[in-house]
C-alpha cells in the first residue's frame, strides 16, 4: 500500500486541482512570463549599448595606432588621411591615397582610410 497522499500509478486514485493549485499555476505561469519579458527587454538593451561600445574601442585602438605612427603635419578635424605601414613596421599617416601613389607606393602596405574627429579620435573611412 503507497503511503503518498496521490495516486503513484495510472491505476491509483484521481487528484482533481484545487482552487489553491489553480491560483499558484496561474501565478507561476504569470510570473514566469513577466520575468523573461524583462529579461529579453534587458538582453536587447544591452546589444544596444554593446555595439555603441564596441565602436568606441576600435576609435580607441586605432587611435592609439595613429598616435604612435609618424606624422609630419598638423592633422586637422573631418579630414581624411592615409594610415600606411613602412618597411621597419612602423606607421606613418599621409595626406596621398593608395591611389595616388599607383604602382610607385614608397610603404610596405596601406593599413586604411582615417578621418579625426572632433573629439581628437579617428574612424576608419572606406576609401
Amino acid at each position: 500500500m503507497s503511503v503518498l497522499p496521490y495516486g503513484a500509478s495510472a491505476a491509483g486514485a484521481i487528484v482533481k486541482a484545487t482552487e489553491e493549485g489553480v491560483i499558484r499555476h496561474k501565478a507561476l505561469t504569470a510570473m514566469e512570463e513577466q520575468t523573461h519579458m524583462q529579461l529579453e527587454q534587458i538582453r536587447k538593451q544591452i546589444e544596444l549599448l554593446a555595439q555603441p561600445a564596441q565602436e568606441i574601442h576600435q576609435r580607441k585602438e586605432l587611435s592609439k595606432l595613429i598616435y604612435s605612427a609618424k606624422l609630419s603635419f598638423k592633422p586637422e578635424i573631418g579630414q581624411v588621411y592615409y594610415l600606411y605601414e613602412k618597411n621597419d613596421n612602423t606607421h606613418t599617416l599621409s595626406l596621398i591615397s593608395p591611389t595616388e601613389w599607383g604602382a610607385g607606393m614608397p610603404y610596405k602596405k596601406f593599413v586604411a582610410a582615417v578621418q579625426l574627429l572632433a573629439d581628437h579620435t579617428w574612424k576608419e573611412r572606406p576609401l
